[in-house]
């Protein structure tokens, strides 16, 4: 072969790989990488937003909080219902509530219950940290490699998941990377002697505050461990001063005091009560939500939140040990060891904790393609790659099982050429890999999620009614004769339907105040869980009994993991 310049301007021998001369296409200028990667997140992140359902619990919770910020107009204290959320702090309620308005100022029909409009800001975070994350890459590799970064971060199935999810985490996700994307430029030039750019300083500080709104201490948190291991490293934190610390400080504050201020005044305190006291030192001393895990399990879950990367991700630790006292090396295991060693300590889990960490696992994934440490001929090495078409098999008989056994022995026929798709792609990329060739291995595993993801959020799923329970019942409430009825729910209590029916839902305790509900005149939709069916049928007399159900809705709910059987009781003058 012949000798060529790369995009970066490096000598390389002259590839006669397509996928090596689209790399090198897409890489030619900063605007063609930036909007490859932005046509990616589309591709990835689009489909599936509409008709994917509220997903309990998390996500409602979100967006009927910031739909009652609208309803209410009180931008400052956060609600749920009639409950204080004093879980997290306003920013995402303010960015869902933003994406909403606008919904409704350009026409949308009933903006206030399209979910779609709540994930608006999840969609940006995700598509703005996939950006962030190749500014970020570009202080440690060519643009080429920089770019197969960004994209192997952007495939990953985590973010893909939390891109169709109206939460935190694509927003905190974009915010940690843009801090730490700054940080590392000044890191690495005060290593070189060099000098830091003017995006540094803006991109540290709002970065911080931005997620600070967001989620309270995350942001500093993911900055403040490296910022200490890599100062007692230096034996000095004079590198620091390039950022600015006087002013960035006052910034932050300016930013955030205003609401934490107002918050502090509007609740009497209770918010970092239960923000501190309860929310975050629940989950530090035990399994809040049941969703405790032993250590190690952020490891194992790694294999397949970071698909297609994880694999290729695992066969870099060695390389990041053998370099661990270069510059650019020891600023990404600052990045990803302390922090990760903490959230493995802490006792609650839950795969999208460590999201923020993935950037830096991809460009330390780039940085050993570059010095030839993906390399198959090390031992278990052929093994490990094996995972990338494991993952997409697996998952599509997954999907066959749940479609047989929850939807009367259904498969997802629509999805299943792209699922299949996938799994070729899959199973190509570990024959790439297995040849000699981890670029294109690494290429064809971002091609096989373009497949997967869209063939599981945006088809798959629509072919799994049992797992749309809430939707189900909300469509009786919209189909009734009489306009606006009252709703109530006995037993089936999931975010969602509150989100989808009405903040006004009535919960009632028993079978004796269900029956109060429906007795109490005008339009009236109840809804009765077989478990409290007995009560509810014990409520009436004898010589009159409950009225003849409206329908009944059978489905799956996934955060118990059981079948529900719900029964719609109506009444209308």
């Amino acid at each position: 072969m012949s000798t060529s310049l790369s995009a970066d301007g490096v000598p390389r021998l002259a590839s006669v790989d397509r996928i090596g001369r689209g790399l090198d296409a897409l890489s030619l200028t900063h605007a063609r990488a930036a909007a490859a990667l932005l046509a990616l997140c589309l591709l990835l992140f689009l489909p599936g937003q509409i008709s994917l359902q509220p997903m309990d619990r998390d996500e409602p919770r979100f967006a009927q909080a910031s739909k009652q910020m609208l309803e209410s107009g009180d931008l400052v204290d956060i609600r749920f219902q009639g409950e204080a959320r004093h879980k997290k702090p306003v920013g995402i309620y303010w960015a869902q509530a933003a994406a909403v308005a606008a919904g409704e100022a350009l026409g949308v029909p009933d903006a206030r219950r399209q979910i779609a409009l709540y994930r608006i800001p999840s969609l940006v975070g995700a598509t703005a940290s996939v950006l962030l994350a190749y500014w970020a890459a570009l202080a440690f590799l060519p643009r080429r490699l920089a770019l197969l970064a960004a994209a192997l971060y952007g495939a990953g199935l985590m973010l893909t998941a939390e891109a169709h999810l109206a939460k935190t985490d694509a927003l905190l996700a974009a915010c940690t990377t843009a801090s730490l994307g700054a940080l590392a430029r000044v890191w690495l030039a005060s290593r070189a002697g060099g000098t830091v750019g003017r995006a540094v300083f803006p991109a540290f500080w709002l970065g911080m505050a931005l997620g600070i709104l967001i989620k309270g201490p995350m942001v500093p948190l993911f900055v403040v461990l490296p910022v200490l291991i890599l100062s007692v490293a230096a034996r000095s934190g004079r590198w620091l001063l390039a950022l600015r610390p006087a002013a960035g400080l006052a910034l932050t504050l300016l930013l955030v005091a205003p609401w934490f201020a107002a918050i502090a005044w509007k609740s009497g305190g209770a918010f970092y009560a239960e923000a501190v006291g309860h929310d975050m030192l629940a989950k530090v001393g035990g399994g809040a939500e049941r969703h405790w895990a032993p250590p190690g399990a952020y490891a194992l879950a790694f294999f397949a939140t970071f698909w297609p990367g994880a694999a290729f991700a695992a066969m870099s630790l060695p390389l990041a040990w053998r370099a661990r006292r270069e510059p650019a090396v020891a600023f990404l295991i600052a990045a990803v060891l302390p922090a990760w060693l903490i959230f493995e300590a802490v006792p609650t889990k839950l795969p999208h904790y460590v999201l923020p960490l993935m950037p830096w696992l991809a460009i330390l994934t780039g940085l050993a393609l570059s010095r030839g440490a993906l390399d198959p001929r090390l031992r278990g090495a052929r093994a490990t790659a094996l995972l990338v078409p494991a993952i997409p098999i697996g998952l599509t008989l997954g999907l066959c099982l749940a479609g047989w056994r929850l939807d009367s022995h259904t498969l997802p026929w629509a999805a299943l050429p792209l699922l299949a798709a996938a799994c070729a792609v899959a199973v190509l990329a570990w024959m790439a890999f297995a040849g000699g060739r981890p670029e294109r291995a690494l290429v064809l595993g971002i091609l096989a999620s373009c497949l997967l993801g869209p063939a599981v959020l945006g088809v798959a799923q629509r072919s799994l009614p049992a797992l749309k329970v809430s939707p189900r019942l909300a469509a009786l409430r919209d189909r009734m004769a009489c306009p606006n009825p009252q709703v109530a729910s006995l037993g089936y209590r999931e975010p969602s339907l509150v989100f989808l029916t009405g903040t006004d839902l009535a919960l009632p305790p028993d079978g004796a105040a269900a029956k109060q509900f429906l007795e109490a005149g005008g339009c009236r939709l109840l809804f009765v869980e077989a478990r409290d069916r007995d009560d509810f049928n014990a409520a009436w007399p004898v010589a009159r009994g409950a009225p003849a159900p409206l329908a009944e809705v059978e489905g799956f709910n996934l955060n118990t993991g059981r079948r529900v059987f719900v029964t719609a009781y109506a009444v209308a003058p």
